[in-house]
């Protein structure tokens, strides 16, 4: 399949980190899931609530560059 062209299941153009990437990045302080926000060009940890800036497309997952949120 050629990603490229969109043919990769549960591709979304619009995403900015492909789904399958997102699938095995854990949060580096506690190992938890990470949730995406487009919007915001972040990805949020479900437990320590942590959320790492996504620059150029590029995760910056450093515990020094989080911000903590409630």
């Amino acid at each position: 399949m050629d990603r490229r062209l969109g043919w990769a299941v549960g591709y979304n153009p619009d995403a900015m980190i492909d789904r399958e990437l997102l699938e095995i990045l854990r949060c580096p302080a506690c190992r938890a899931t990470l949730t995406l926000n487009n919007e915001k060009q972040t990805l949020k940890c479900a437990s320590c609530h942590r959320v790492y800036p996504i620059r150029d497309e590029i995760p910056i997952l450093l515990v020094d560059q989080a911000t903590v949120e409630e």
